[in-house]
């Protein structure tokens, strides 16, 4: 029988065992749902997961065809079912059809030869890099360098966004027109944003007496003829695959700030990281494979228990962009209401993607986790070894944070006083890298992606098309372009409010 939320109901009607009762019935509970892969401990033993549920998740997906999709996208084939292509981004990790990671291999040379070039001082003395593009262009570069670079001393690096141009006016004060590479990130080489942000940092630099401010400009864009149209040296345009997705295309060209910034070597091994994520994805059996494990969390707690949330707290300075870059990831890929053929999805989809960082967050929001009415499924990310060469008790105490919480989330406590009391029962999971290194925290975005497939099979969706972005878009142009008639009252007295 199938419930309404599409799962079987070996997994809706399963007993719900509170967490500390598991423990007590399941003696080998960590063993099974805390392993380590790529110097990440993986620790799902405070979910909801028992043995009977992992083995009926693995039945779904074995019924959902997980495997058979998990080799058609490594393999190339056109999974991308809505726009008609394949979904390649491990392909610039080297794991793919021997063509795919041939063309990525090529064009990694092309990238490093760049880069040897702007090293060699070939475009001039350049010491600041001014990254512009939005979205998936924009959240995996500034995540790689605000976490792997803040010791770095080779280049300053500032990512921008947003249009608003206050975000380029503060780059723009400490940044020296003369010495800045401009580096436009733009999968259409078209973005609205992206462009609008890279002429005023054109008109930037021939205010500040750059006589040719093209020959500072980079483009990375997988529409190259359009970078060369609109005034970009060829030698200094970067492709990449039409293939690549822009949530998941820090792997290629779009990764050039973090390769320049970094050095090249760091690139590499970030890249070789994710390539081990991806061995293990494709083959560990599926109750000791990270990304699949935590999709039938996922599931489990947003079909079964209604969550309508999860919340990611980084326990680490340098990974407190890690809220953000997942959101876009997992929200992005897997906000739909139909299937890949089309037909209506018959339960929830993508859980709403939060978070913030330890310990600021217990300050702030940890109220409602332990004592609030709403299920929120939290996860916590760690690294043992600290970041920062201060006494160790700083570090000591913000592990200790994390792990206690985890616990006081599970295990709660009684109170005569229900103002004081805490019900516990409360899910998590720990994931603990030993060491932020480029190749650890490559493998931890790639789980993170394998996770979001993984998903999405479940759910029977394409995580690899984005169209509900598209509407904002053609509104805001058609106001630009046709005025406000066809709009409704409200956004009508906006505009007029705004602009007069």
């Amino acid at each position: 029988m199938t419930e309404p939320t599409g799962l079987p109901s070996a997994i809706v009607d399963a007993p719900r065992t509170s967490l500390t009762e598991l423990f007590k019935q399941e003696p080998d509970r960590l063993s099974r749902l805390a392993f380590e892969e790529s110097g990440i401990l993986f620790d799902f033993a405070k979910t909801h997961l028992d043995a009977g549920l992992v083995k009926a998740f693995a039945d779904l997906a074995a019924q959902r065809g997980l495997v058979a999709k998990r080799d058609a996208l490594f393999a190339g084939a056109t999974i991308n079912v809505t726009e008609g292509r394949a979904a390649e981004h491990s392909a610039e990790r080297g794991q793919g059809s021997p063509e795919s990671v041939a063309r990525a291999r090529g064009l990694q040379a092309r990238m490093r030869a760049l880069i040897d070039a702007i090293e060699a001082e070939a475009l001039g003395p350049i010491s600041h890099i001014l990254h512009v593009g939005i979205g998936g262009s924009a959240l995996g570069p500034e995540l790689l360098v605000d976490a792997l670079g803040r010791d770095a001393d080779r280049y300053d690096v500032a990512v921008v966004s947003n249009v608003d141009g206050a975000a380029l006016e503060e780059v723009f004060q400490s940044f020296d027109p003369a010495a800045t590479l401009l580096v436009i990130a733009s999968k259409t080489f078209t973005t609205t944003e992206t462009m609008m942000n890279a002429r005023s940092v054109l008109s930037w630099m021939e205010e500040g007496g750059v006589d040719d401010p093209y020959a500072q400009v980079v483009a990375l864009t997988a529409s190259p003829d359009k970078a060369i149209e609109w005034g970009v040296d060829e030698t200094r345009v970067l492709p990449f695959s039409e293939s690549v997705g822009g949530r998941y295309s820090l792997w290629s060209s779009i990764g050039f700030p973090a390769a320049l910034g970094l050095g090249w070597d760091a690139f590499e091994d970030m890249l070789e990281g994710a390539a081990a994520m991806d061995r293990h994805f494709r083959l560990a059996p599926l109750e000791k494979n990270a990304p699949v494990i935590a999709a039938f969390v996922d599931q489990y707690y947003s079909a079964v228990r209604g969550a309508e949330t999860r919340a990611v707290f980084a326990y680490d300075e340098r990974l407190r962009l890690l809220p953000s870059y997942l959101q876009q990831l997992e929200m992005e890929s897997n906000g739909k209401s139909v299937k890949a053929d089309g037909s209506p999805v018959d339960g929830p989809t993508a859980a709403i993607t939060w978070g913030g960082v330890g310990t600021d967050a217990q300050h702030a929001v940890f109220q409602l986790l332990h004592q609030g009415t709403r299920l929120v499924p939290v996860e916590f990310v760690a690294v043992s070894e600290p970041g920062h060469a201060l006494d160790d008790g700083h570090h000591r105490a913000l592990l200790i944070n994390c792990f206690a919480q985890g616990a006081a989330l599970m295990a709660g406590k009684a109170n005569d006083d229900p103002a004081r009391a805490y019900a516990g029962d409360r899910p998590s999971t720990t994931l603990l890298i030993d060491q932020l290194t480029p190749a650890r925290l490559g493998a931890l975005l790639a789980f993170y992606e394998h996770r979001t497939f993984v998903n999405a099979v479940l759910l029977g969706i394409n995580p690899f098309d984005q169209f509900g972005v598209e509407l904002g878009k053609e509104i805001a142009k058609s106001i630009e372009s046709e005025g406000t008639d066809r709009f409704d009252a409200s956004t009508r007295a906006l505009i007029q409010r705004a602009f007069g």
